[in-house]
Formats: C-alpha cells, structure tokens, sequence
C-alpha cells in the first residue's frame, strides 16, 4: 500500500510526484507513456517566478529584451523571460522523485474505486494499484477525475516553427511576447478572431516563430494560424530555410473545475490550473505543488485518514476560496478579451503594460491577493479608451454570473 498514486508523467505529474515525495511520502506514479518520454511542447516562464534557485539550471534559453508590439508601439518590459529546456526540467524532476523512492509504471489507468481506506486504480490491461490517494495528473481530459460538462470551451490555439530563415524573423537577442501588428490582414480579416506573433531567437542562427490565439470558442484552426504566420512572415520578406520543430498546441482556457468533494486528488491540467489571463501552467505548477504536497502529507498523517480527507486537504490548498474569487475575475477578463478585434485588443494590451509594474506582473503571475487584483482591473477599466471600455461593459452584463461567484467565492 503506497500513500499516493499519481497518473500522469508529464510536467505537472513529474511535479507532483517529486513534491510529495520529498514530504515524505511513499509514492508511485503510473504513465500511458514511459515518464522518460520527450514532451513535444515548448513551456515558457518569467524568471522570477522560479521557485527555488535550482530550477534555473533547467532553463535552456533566457532573454531580457522582452517586448509587446500593440497600437503602433514597442512596449519594453524590462522583465526576464526563459524556456525551459524540456530535457533538463524532465530529468531534474526525475532524480528528484527517485531520490524520494518514487517508482513509475507504464499502463492506462481506467477505472477507480474509493474504499474507506484507500483507493484502487485499475489500468486497461488488468492490473491494481492501490494507494491512500489518488492525484490525476493525467491532462486536460483527465482519466479519473469528474467535473461538470462545459458547453462553451475557449481554446488557446498556436502554430509555430522552431528552424533557419533567410533573415532573422525577429531581432537578434529578442523575444517577442506578443505581436498583435495587423497590417498585413485584409480589412475583413481584421474584424477575424486576432492572433498575434510570439517569436524568439534560440541562438546558433535558429528563431523559434508562433502564430497564437489567445482564446476563442471554438479554438481557432491551426490552419488558419499556419497561413496567418506564413503571411506575417511574408510580409516582412522573411523565408523558412529550414524546419528543426513544428509546434502545434490547442489547449482549453477556461475549463470547469473538479468537482472538490471527489475523494481524489488533481494536479495540473486536470485540476484546471491553467492561467486564464496568459494559458500557462508549468511555472504555477512548480510553485504550487511543494504546498500541495504538505497539505496532503499532512492530513494522510492524521489519524482515522481516508482519500476523502485528504483530497479534501489537497483541494482546499490548491483552491481556496480567495484563489476561487480570484480565478472568477481572471475568467471575466479572459471573457473580454474574447470580444475584442484586433484594434481592440491592441488598445486593451497598450494600456494594461502601462499599470504600474507590480500590477501587470502580478496579474499575470497570479500573485496579487483578491482586493489588489479587484483594484487593478479597476484601475485598467478607467485606464483603456473607450472603445475599449464599451468591451468590458458588454461583457459584464453578459459574463455577471462570474462577477457573482468572484464576490462569494464559488467554483
């Protein structure tokens, strides 16, 4: 009997794993695919939301001339940006579980039974793993964990190529953030669902280019942004010599959370951590999971435990009611900002890289406490032009539900 059985091998499994490990726990984890599997998509982070110093040897490339382009200008930010190197952060997470005693099986988890004790995972192929908790690692579409059917998904879409160009798609030693120049759209298309450019040079004469949306329902088609990229391209006579990577993602923004009265655990994707405001996970899930952990080593080491109780400890650290008041103003943003066009969401973005540092970075990081997030969003509301503004009052009256459950805390 193992104290916690965690499905799913990828950045926030791995995570998982090595935190509750080194709490002290007994952990085994199972995998549809052998944990050493390279993981396809780039993962990206502000330096300083590292956890702990170590991490920083797992970043493989880092920039400090990071820039926005929106409304005909160039936004600095004066920030410090990295790229995970997938093979370190993977091999670091690794070592780190194995030091903890953490064993990986390979095998498709299928079935679940909760007994008063503990819980029983059954894979596809026949085999049972029990262990006193069950963390679902295992993605956006979870193996085991329930939550309620979302009619309305928005999707964070990219297409992007990591290669050699005829000339450098951005300026040597630059990264992009985000390009929501148009002018290369006909008028129509600029009244389409924007996308802007995320790019990088990866050194060695190689640039990493993506065309992305932010979020839309339905995700717009990578066909699309593969045609809107190549166009951009284009546009500044710039040609593919080369293609070492191509990079397809489409993941959901805003999908419901777990039911929290589960007696099971999730983590990552499946625990719905993604940040509505920007689609990132990696950097929250290492910060988040050492907490995590302690919270459910914690109640396993109470007497009389069972997986409801420390599920239920594990959830209520990982969502709390101010993160749950937090995530419904987050969701409200993310909502207006699907109303915007192009030179909407150029004027909304101009503004919000103007707030105060400690506000835009904070509200990207998801660091902000409930009333500092309250007063910049606030803030951003009297800030925007009016076009702008007439956005983010339509979608008040229509997205009011998350204004309600912001105020009370809900789910």
């Amino acid at each position: 009997m193992e104290d916690v059985l965690v499905v799913g091998a990828g950045p926030t499994g791995l995570a998982i794993a090595s935190a509750l490990s080194d709490a002290g726990l007994r952990v085994v984890g199972l995998s549809a695919t052998a944990p050493t599997k390279p993981w396809q998509n780039t993962y990206g982070v502000w330096l300083d939301e590292l956890p702990s110093p170590e991490l920083l040897a797992t970043v493989g490339c880092c920039w400090s001339d990071v820039v926005v382009y929106a409304a005909r200008r160039t936004i600095p930010l004066r920030r410090e940006y990295g790229l995970f190197d997938n093979r370190r952060l993977q091999q670091h997470l690794l070592e780190r579980g194995e030091r903890g005693g953490v064993v990986w099986h390979t095998g498709v988890a299928a079935a679940v039974e909760h007994r008063v004790s503990h819980s029983r995972v059954s894979t596809r192929d026949g085999r049972v793993f029990a262990a006193r908790l069950v963390v679902d690692a295992s993605g956006h579409s979870p193996a085991l964990l329930r939550r309620p059917v979302a009619l309305r998904v928005a999707r964070q879409a990219a297409y992007g190529i990591v290669g050699e160009f005829s000339a450098p798609p951005v300026q040597p030693g630059h990264m992009v953030l985000m390009d929501y120049r148009a002018d290369h759209l006909a008028p129509e298309e600029q009244h389409e669902p924007p996308t802007f450019l995320y790019a990088m040079d990866l050194g060695g004469g190689q640039f990493f280019v993506e065309e992305t949306s932010l979020a839309h329902v339905p995700g717009v088609p990578l066909s699309t942004l593969e045609r809107r990229l190549r166009r951009r391209l284009d546009s500044c006579g710039v040609a593919v010599r080369r293609v070492a990577h191509i990079e397809r993602c489409l993941f959901p923004m805003n999908n419901p959370l777990p039911y929290l009265d589960q007696p099971l655990m999730g983590f990552g994707g499946a625990a719905s951590m993604v940040h509505p405001p920007s689609g990132y996970m990696v950097g929250k899930a290492l910060r988040r999971a050492p907490e995590v952990a302690q919270a459910i080593a914690q109640a396993l080491g109470a007497a009389g435990a069972t997986p409801l109780s420390a599920a239920r400890a594990g959830w209520q650290t990982l969502w709390s009611p101010a993160r749950l008041r937090r995530r419904q103003l987050y969701l409200f943003g993310l909502a207006s900002l699907m109303r915007c066009n192009s030179a909407t969401i150029q004027a909304f973005f101009e503004s919000f890289f103007s707030l105060p540092r400690h506000e835009w970075t904070g509200y990207l990081s998801d660091t902000l406490s409930t009333a500092e997030l309250a007063r910049t969003m606030l803030r951003l509301f009297v800030r925007v032009p009016g076009s702008v503004r007439r956005t983010l009052i339509a979608a008040a009256g229509a997205e009011h539900a998350l204004l309600r459950r912001a105020a009370f805390g809900q789910a």
